[in-house]
């Protein structure tokens, strides 16, 4: 019964090779497809079905068609571990996804017919009055096979793979339809909540980017201010746009920060985001210091920084003309023009249909 804690994989440099993970005696890996979506635990009993996310909060009002699936797909009784995403045409739309959690019903009614959601299952907690927590990876898949064959949707079952040169060429095929990269999971491993016995191997780039400005740390104060994260832009058609954040600094570092960034304060109205009116009519997602339902109430001032220096970041993956997780600071990059930071240089995975990912299931 729910609260369940999911499973959690720690991130790793490659494609690890399956003949040195050896667990409870059994040795080799399963490989598969990390989803781009929300992570969901399904409880199903008879009719009785419930959603919770990776924190074990309740998912299950905003996605009424997976409750309808799951009591006409899913095996009478069951408790699984997967995905939930949303698919625009072919490939994974994670934008699309957060939009479905909203406070009002009639939204959520309205975007489950507009732009319905699907549930990937990669994993099996129980199975009738059974439980699966204990048991080695690779019975657990071998169960779930048995359980979702012959799923063609809004509930699929992930495909899964024991060679490495496989999951290497999903790593690469696979981003171009959305996904995130790839796991790998050992076969003689039970199911711990909670724990990073799973690994990810996630896409990694670098951008030179534009810093426009810094918020304070929560624990700064006037007289020892410290850095809390750095605001970082793209040139696109001579307009500085905001693509995302980064952060993740020691102490140490934060008061560096901030003392090295005071000579390139100035006013808003001197700043190329100073024009508020201009950009929020266009799109106030690239604005930095607006509110969103994401925001909560939370101060998100900043401080302007004349758009002169530029830092050299790695990131993951972009969600839209932004950075989906935060930038990792790499090294300034005193030698880049600011002005010829532009969006061209960001890495595009090459196209890839997602109905082809969710073929082949076995």
């Amino acid at each position: 019964m729910p609260p369940v804690q999911p499973m959690l994989a720690k991130a790793v440099a490659g494609v690890p090779d399956p003949a040195r993970h050896t667990v409870g005696g059994l040795t080799g890996l399963s490989f598969e497809p990390k989803w781009d979506g929300f992570r969901c635990l399904v409880f199903k009993d008879g009719d009785e079905v419930e959603l919770t996310s990776r924190n074990t909060k309740p998912l299950t009002r905003y996605f009424p068609e997976l409750v309808a699936a799951a009591r006409e797909q899913l095996p009478e009784r069951c408790v699984l571990d997967g995905e939930v995403f949303v698919a625009v045409g072919p490939r994974l739309e994670f934008e699309v996804l957060q939009e479905r959690i909203h406070p009002a019903d009639s939204r959520v009614r309205m975007l489950s017919e507009k732009t319905p959601a699907s549930f990937v299952a990669f994993d099996l907690l129980a199975l009738g009055e059974e439980s699966y927590v204990d048991r080695p990876f690779a019975e657990r898949r071998a169960a779930l096979v048995d359980a979702l064959s012959g799923l063609t949707g809004p509930c699929y079952l992930t495909r899964t793979t024991d060679d490495p040169e496989v999951a290497e060429r999903w790593f690469h095929q696979f981003e171009g339809a959305g996904l995130d990269g790839v796991i790998a999971k050992p076969l003689g491993a039970p199911y711990a909540p909670n724990g990073r016995t799973m690994m990810k191997i996630k896409h990694e780039r670098t951008a030179d980017v534009v810093v426009a400005g810094y918020r304070e740390h929560k624990t700064s104060t006037p007289e020892r201010p410290l850095l809390g994260s750095l605001l970082l832009g793209l040139y696109a058609d001579g307009e500085l746009q905001h693509i995302g954040v980064s952060a993740s600094f020691t102490e140490k570092r934060r008061a560096e920060l901030i003392e090295e960034l005071q000579p390139l304060v100035c006013g808003i109205e001197d700043h190329p985001w100073g024009k508020w009116n201009e950009f929020l009519v266009g799109n106030p997602d690239r604005v930095p210091g607006t509110q969103s339902r994401w925001s909560q109430g939370k101060d998100l001032s900043f401080t302007p920084l004349r758009p002169e220096r530029v830092l050299e970041v790695k990131y993951d993956a972009m969600e839209g003309r932004r950075f989906r997780h935060t930038a990792h600071f790499k090294r300034w990059r005193d030698d880049r023009d600011p002005t010829s930071c532009g969006y061209e240089q960001l890495e595009q995975p090459v196209s890839y249909d997602l109905a082809e990912v969710l073929s082949g299931g076995q």
